[in-house]
């Protein structure tokens, strides 16, 4: 049986570091409330996905190497972000191999078991389904393709959101289809994102939910883009965000 961790090491990627915050306040509130003490180590910075997923995956190495170096203390890795866990579980491995290195690959094998999602620390290591939270909104979930796909985080996310007091929450059509964001696929291959977004959308709205939430805020962001310039009315959140509130902490939005 797994020993529950009584502290935790955030690794809030750069991505919600620079563009959602709110993201990683809403991780220590949440953790801290259920009586886990949360460090920051301030070396850490890019895990260095979106290099590895251009092509880039030489240019990869000095960030992995800091990342290791940075977490190296950890008792366990603690991250809002499916996509990046995936990228230190899955992927590191390959970067190691490729810098010809055997004291780094040592070292990565040594750490992605102890770098975990947030619903895999809050299910999976904390036995916990029901963190208090209180959200009275209707609300979709968007299972994002990292999570859904690499991470195979299942339920752990909706058995979640089935346990926030007051939260109706809609089933997605189409849940499992991708939506279209990709990091640099966007960019790249624009037209079909904005297909596959389109159409990720449309589902979204058929819902009548008031809030689509997911565990990863690039997708969010790609999804909320939409939704904001459509003038739908429907607004995303993190997961965290909503899980982080309580009928003491709920601030009208």
């Amino acid at each position: 049986m797994t020993t529950a961790p009584s502290r935790v090491s955030l690794f809030i990627t750069c991505f919600n570091d620079t563009l959602f915050p709110e993201t990683g306040r809403a991780v220590v509130a949440l953790l801290e409330r259920l009586g886990v003490a949360v460090d920051f180590p301030l070396e850490q910075t890019c895990c260095g996905q979106m290099h590895f997923n251009t092509g880039y995956a030489v240019q990869t190495i000095p960030l992995v190497r800091r990342f290791v170096r940075a977490f190296a203390d950890s008792e366990l890795v603690v991250s809002p972000s499916a996509s990046c866990v995936a990228m230190v579980r899955d992927y590191y491995p390959r970067v190691a191999e490729l810098s010809g290195d055997p004291a780094l690959a040592t070292e990565v094998e040594a750490l992605r078991p102890r770098v975990v999602e947030l619903t895999e620390l809050l299910v999976d290591r904390l036995d916990l389904e029901d963190v208090g939270a209180f959200f009275p909104h209707r609300v979709t979930y968007h299972p994002t393709c990292h999570g859904l796909r690499m991470l195979r985080l299942d339920e752990k996310p909706l058995r979640l959101l089935r346990s926030v007091r007051g939260v109706e929450l809609r089933e997605l059509p189409q849940a499992t289809e991708c939506c279209g964001f990709g990091g640099t696929f966007s960019v790249k291959n624009a037209d079909t994102s904005m297909a596959m977004l389109s159409d990720k959308v449309r589902a979204i709205l058929d819902t009548g939910a008031e809030v689509c939430t997911a565990a990863d805020n690039s997708c969010l962001m790609h999804i909320g883009g939409a939704l904001s310039r459509q003038r739908t009315g429907v607004r995303t959140m993190h997961l965290a965000e909503i899980l982080a509130r309580t009928e003491a902490r709920s601030p009208a939005r």
